[in-house]
């Protein structure tokens, strides 16, 4: 007698913010075989509904919380927050694209659509509770992200950065697929809560596992040491793009990081706390004192972004609600900041180039006073002068580390942050007290990135004047994964 086979029930509805947007990628594909040929406007408008439709189906399951593919896929209020702030910066980002590629020449649906792919694998990253859907979908969104990077066919350094980015990342995702491995062979499952159950803190199988898995994830938040790649790789990519792995990239990377040490690990915290202490401290002081000797706007705000990622780092050290909640916040308030100082700079050009010099925007607020101004709360906000968003962010996080015990690594990144305000506060300096050399700066018309900025702009102003219910909302989402 044949035995009967039951088919396992599949439940979509946990992926169907992924799965808009996917849809969303592949109505961009086929529409851009059809009329009109010259002009790819439309195709930003069909992604952006899309990311919209998948923000809208996030939002619906607020407060729900589902698990699908025997636990692989998770939908809890932890990934519908990373879900909603990968939205929004994707979002803001096409907004900033749509007139941005017809002045760089490189207008396509490939762009929209390879965008959309590369969000789909930022919001499966954060609803991954397996290790295998960890790796699936970092490699959806870095293989995105690296064809994007080299998207200006024409520049050396475009090509560049999307060859370094490739063969950095390829080398990095063997690092975390050895340590898959490695906790598969020590637990005998890629399940995070099966390897919770089984792990064992003085398992060196599982350590040396938990190490290379470390590495992998290091190099996709860019953590010294294994950041080289940032600062090539925002310069050589188009701003858009930079934008985007800025900060949607770095969220999600965030996400199964977080979701991966304090769930499946948690048994080896005093060993990855101790790790992480180290990288915590180095990250934030090689990105920022680095950036102090950058001219190019772009590569500054690189190694800026690898001295943020210092700064959460300290969140994961602290652990409890208050700690990993604070990473969260802090993302969100990084998220809306990034893209406005990018945003910007996507925005001036310069003898027919992107004005990525500081030295660029000499006398930019004598010329174009109210661009200059939102740059420069969006330096001030990263500064962490309050009442902006960067400022109240910092204060949870640091107060975290306080409360945590962690008061020398606090101390560190307090000094970090004052250097940090020399290089951000040159920029004001520049457009406010220095007259350009030359033909000065021109500023591209632009209504939906003029819209873009507007929206990162009250983000950072309302997070730093009304922080508690978005604090509240991030310490409520990571709740859960630390009970």
């Amino acid at each position: 007698m044949t035995p009967e086979f039951t088919a396992p029930l599949v439940t979509l509805s946990v992926l169907w913010p992924v799965l808009i947007v996917l849809g969303a990628g592949g109505l961009v594909l086929m529409l851009d075989l059809l009329p009109p040929r010259d002009s790819k406007a439309h195709l930003g408008g069909v992604a952006l509904a899309g990311i919209l439709g998948a923000l809208l189906a996030t939002l619906f399951h607020w407060g729900t919380e589902a698990r699908a593919f025997r636990d692989m896929v998770l939908l809890d209020n932890y990934a519908l927050f990373f879900d909603v702030v990968i939205c929004y910066a994707a979002a803001l980002i096409v907004m900033l694209s749509m007139d941005y590629l017809g002045r760089t020449g490189a207008e396509s649906g490939e762009y929209y659509a390879l965008v959309l792919f590369a969000v789909a694998g930022m919001m499966l990253l954060a609803s991954a509770g397996d290790l295998i859907v960890v790796f699936l979908a970092l490699e959806l969104m870095s293989l995105s992200l690296y064809v994007l990077a080299g998207l200006f066919t024409t520049r050396l350094t475009s090509g560049e950065a999307s060859m370094k980015y490739f063969l950095l990342g390829a080398f990095a995702t063997s690092f975390l697929l050895y340590g898959i491995a490695l906790i598969y062979g020590a637990t005998g499952s890629t399940n995070l809560d099966r390897i919770a159950a089984a792990a064992r803190g003085d398992d060196s199988l599982l350590l040396v596992g938990l190490s290379l898995l470390l590495v992998g994830f290091g190099f996709k938040i860019s953590s010294v040491p294994f950041h080289m790649w940032a600062p090539d790789v925002y310069e050589g990519a188009p701003t858009s793009i930079t934008a985007l792995i800025a900060t949607g990239s770095k969220a999600a990377a965030f996400a199964a990081l977080i979701r991966v040490l304090t769930v499946a690990l948690r048994g080896a915290q005093p060993d990855w706390s101790a790790l992480l202490w180290g990288l915590a401290a180095l990250t934030m002081t090689v990105g920022n004192v680095v950036a102090l000797a950058q001219s190019n706007l772009k590569r500054m705000l690189a190694y800026s972004s690898i001295a943020h990622v210092g700064y959460m780092l300290m969140g994961l050290v602290a652990g409890g609600t208050a700690g990993t909640g604070a990473i969260l916040f802090y993302l969100l308030a990084y998220t809306f900041t990034t893209i406005g100082a990018f945003g910007i700079i996507g925005l001036c050009v310069r003898t027919g180039e992107e004005a990525v010099s500081v030295g660029d925007y000499a006398g930019l607020a004598r010329r174009h006073p109210l661009l200059a101004a939102t740059l420069a709360l969006f330096l001030l906000s990263l500064v962490g002068i309050p009442p902006l968003a960067g400022f109240v962010a910092k204060f949870y996080l640091f107060g975290s580390a306080v409360r945590a015990g962690y008061l020398w690594l606090t101390v560190l990144a307090v000094l970090n942050s004052a250097v940090a305000a020399y290089y951000y506060l040159r920029v004001i300096v520049f457009m406010y007290m220095r007259e350009p050399e030359g033909e000065g700066v021109a500023v591209a018309s632009s209504l939906a990135g003029g819209l873009a900025l507007s929206i990162a702009l009250v983000g950072i102003v309302l997070i730093g004047l009304i922080p508690a219910p978005f604090a509240d909302l991030a310490q409520a989402a990571v709740a859960p994964l630390l009970r």
